[in-house]
């Protein structure tokens, strides 16, 4: 299953927005610096679909804002 996630980094509260049932909004406290808000943004994904780091792959949008994720 392929989603798409529209991130907010450097975000006074963290969050998750579903838009849609492939469309999501996070809110993240970490910068994008290193990889700290993907990082961030994969926890969040962790924790909503209640499965583990190995089923979450981050396909596209490693420098930006949009990303695609593919969730196993």
């Amino acid at each position: 299953m392929l989603i798409k996630v529209k991130v907010f980094p450097c975000s006074r509260r963290q969050g998750l927005l579903k838009k849609s049932p492939d469309s999501f909004e996070i809110k993240v406290k970490e910068k994008p610096i290193k990889g700290n808000a993907n990082k961030a943004v994969i926890k969040a994904l962790m924790d909503y679909f209640q499965i583990s780091q190995s089923e979450i792959k981050l396909i596209k949008g490693f420098r930006t804002r949009n990303k695609i994720f593919k969730i196993d």
